[in-house]
C-alpha cells in the first residue's frame, strides 16, 4: 500500500495541524467561553438598548430640526478640516519617525501618541494654556495678528486635530515601516531628490495606510467632546458639534439625544465597514 503524497501544507509550517491551529479551533473551554460571552454582552447591550429605546416614529422629525442639521454640518466641516490638517503635518511626522534616526526619537514618538491616553478635558486645558488669549503662543497670536482661537470654529478644528492626529501618525508610521525602503533608495540613486522619491514612490506605496489613518482620524474628530467643550465651548452654530448637541439634548430632550446618538452610531459603523478589509479579516 503506497503512502499518500505529501502536500504543501505537510511540508510548510508544520502541515495541516499547524494550519488548523492558525485558523482557530471549534472547541472552546468553558472557563474561557463564559467570560468571553459576558464581555460580548457588556459591549453589545448598550448599543442594543440604544436601538430598542430609539424613537423610530419620531426619528424623521427629530433629525430634520434646524439645530440638528446645524450641528451635523458643523461636525462634518470641522472633522474634515481637522483630518486635512492632520494629513498636512501628520504624514511628514510619521515619515520622520519611521525613516530617520535622531536622538530622542522614542521620546518624540511617546509624546506624539500621548493624546491617545490623555483625558480629552486635560487636552482642552492644555490647549487653552497654549493658544488662549493669555497662553504661551496665543498671547502673541492675539497681539501680533489679532487671531483668537478659543471659543471659535477654528478652535474646534484645533481641538479635534489635537486628539485625532495621533491615529493618523500611528497608522502611517506602521505602513512606512512595513514598506520596503529600497524603492526609495533606488529612486535616489537614479537622481531623484528625497522629496521627489517620497512624492513619486513612497506615497503611492503607503496610500492604503494613509487612507485608513485618515478615516480613523476623521471618525475620532467627529466624536470629540472633552477637548472641544473645554477649549471651544458650546455655542450653537459656531462650536456646537454633534457630541455637544447630544450632551445638551440629554438634559432637556432625551428622545433628541437618542436620535443624534443614532447618527453618530451609523457613522461609526460606516467607518468600521470601510476598514473591514484592512483590520477585521484574517491574514
Amino acid at each position: 500500500m503506497t503512502k499518500p503524497a505529501r502536500t504543501a501544507a505537510d511540508t510548510v509550517e508544520g502541515g495541516p495541524r499547524r494550519a488548523r491551529l492558525r485558523g482557530g479551533t471549534r472547541t472552546v473551554p468553558v472557563p474561557l467561553l463564559l467570560p468571553a460571552l459576558v464581555g460580548l454582552a457588556f459591549l453589545l447591550l448598550p448599543l442594543i438598548a440604544l436601538l430598542v429605546r430609539a424613537p423610530w416614529r419620531d426619528l424623521p422629525e427629530q433629525l430634520t430640526g434646524a439645530e440638528v442639521w446645524q450641528a451635523l454640518r458643523l461636525s462634518l466641516v470641522c472633522a474634515t478640516s481637522a483630518t486635512l490638517l492632520s494629513l498636512l503635518v501628520g504624514v511628514p511626522l510619521a515619515w520622520l519617525l519611521a525613516r530617520t534616526e535622531f536622538p530622542g526619537r522614542g521620546l518624540v514618538r511617546a509624546l506624539v501618541t500621548l493624546p491617545l491616553v490623555l483625558p480629552p478635558v486635560v487636552g482642552g486645558v492644555a490647549l487653552l494654556l497654549a493658544f488662549g488669549r493669555n497662553g504661551v503662543v496665543g498671547q502673541w497670536l492675539d497681539s501680533w495678528f489679532g487671531i483668537t482661537l478659543p471659543f471659535t470654529t477654528a478652535g474646534v478644528v484645533l481641538a479635534e486635530t489635537f486628539v485625532a492626529m495621533p491615529f493618523l501618525v500611528i497608522s502611517v508610521e506602521g505602513t512606512l515601516r512595513a514598506a520596503d525602503p529600497r524603492y526609495e533608495e533606488a529612486a535616489t540613486t537614479l537622481g531623484a531628490s528625497r522629496f521627489t522619491a517620497f512624492r513619486r514612490v513612497t506615497l503611492p506605496l503607503i496610500a492604503p495606510g494613509i487612507a485608513a489613518g485618515a478615516v480613523l482620524a476623521w471618525a475620532r474628530a467627529l466624536g470629540e467632546f472633552g477637548a472641544t467643550i473645554t477649549f471651544a465651548g458650546n455655542f450653537p452654530g459656531r462650536t456646537q458639534t454633534m457630541p455637544l448637541a447630544v450632551y445638551l439634548a440629554l438634559q432637556n430632550d432625551p428622545a433628541a439625544a437618542i436620535a443624534l446618538s443614532l447618527v453618530l452610531l451609523a457613522v461609526s459603523i460606516a467607518v468600521l465597514a470601510g476598514l473591514r478589509d484592512r483590520w477585521m479579516t484574517a491574514s
